[in-house]
């Protein structure tokens, strides 16, 4: 039975319009795999500009700052942009124990971490739990745009690396720290630390950093002016290990 199944599909495949079709598959697939190598060749980042200096605002702050102009009911954007050397390590340290247990031991991607979420995913049957870094996240944060393009994530793959291999890691959490999003228009450590308890980022309590540690996954619901179930549940696991 496999080798008269193996005979059929061999006769399929020797049918002119399927050996046309596969011809004219592979030439697409080639062309797209040119267009993209073109494209990451232009959107490649000089990382030397990365490597020092000003964090520079993100495509989804200027995008929430150009949606707010026409939007008058959105909250106004906060973002003050601060040197590593002005957070607290209480507040470097929850965000790593919320986010990247392993930001310091893997290059840009957590294979433990993914291989967990992976299997934990599959036996509930729907996606609970992702394993993105916060080199991933700094990438997509840094060098991508909100839209969600099915190539998006091959790019932030490539980025990450290409991050990795040419900034420091403390260069990388300056950059997420002053990017990440922490409610609705705020944007950064500095910026949350006002909002929240009225103080510079600077003044946080080890309470407070693992509060905004805790905001990180879904900042707009769960925060410390929300303080959600789970947001509760969630500054108590940062708790234990911190």
């Amino acid at each position: 039975m496999t080798s008269s199944l193996l005979r059929k599909i061999g006769l399929i495949f020797r049918l002119p319009v399927v050996k046309h079709t596969l011809r004219w598959s592979w030439r697409l697939v080639l062309l797209l795999v040119v267009i993209d190598v073109g494209y990451l060749v232009v959107i490649w980042p000089d990382w030397e500009k990365y490597a020092d200096g000003p964090v520079q605002p993100s495509s989804f702050i200027r995008n929430y700052e150009f949606t707010q102009r026409h939007h008058a009911d959105w909250p106004e954007l906060r973002w003050y942009p601060v040197s590593i050397k002005n957070i607290p390590r209480s507040m470097i340290r929850a965000v790593v124990v919320a986010e990247d247990s392993r930001f310091y031991e893997h290059e840009g991607v957590d294979y433990v971490a993914l291989k967990d979420a992976m299997e934990y995913n599959l036996s509930e049957q729907r996606i609970v739990y992702g394993a993105s870094t916060i080199s991933q996240q700094t990438v997509k944060n840094v060098f991508l745009s909100p839209s969600r393009n099915p190539l998006r994530k091959w790019h932030e793959l490539l980025l990450t690396f290409g991050m990795e291999r040419n900034l420091t890691k403390k260069r990388i959490l300056e950059h997420y720290l002053n990017l990440a999003e922490f409610g609705r228009g705020i944007y950064g450590v500095d910026a949350a630390a006002r909002y929240y308890w009225g103080i510079p980022v600077s003044r946080l309590t080890s309470r407070q950093a693992i509060e905004l540690a805790a905001t990180l996954p879904s900042p707009v619901k769960n925060n410390p002016g929300t303080r959600t179930k789970s947001f509760q549940r969630r500054v108590k696991r940062i708790r234990r290990h911190f």
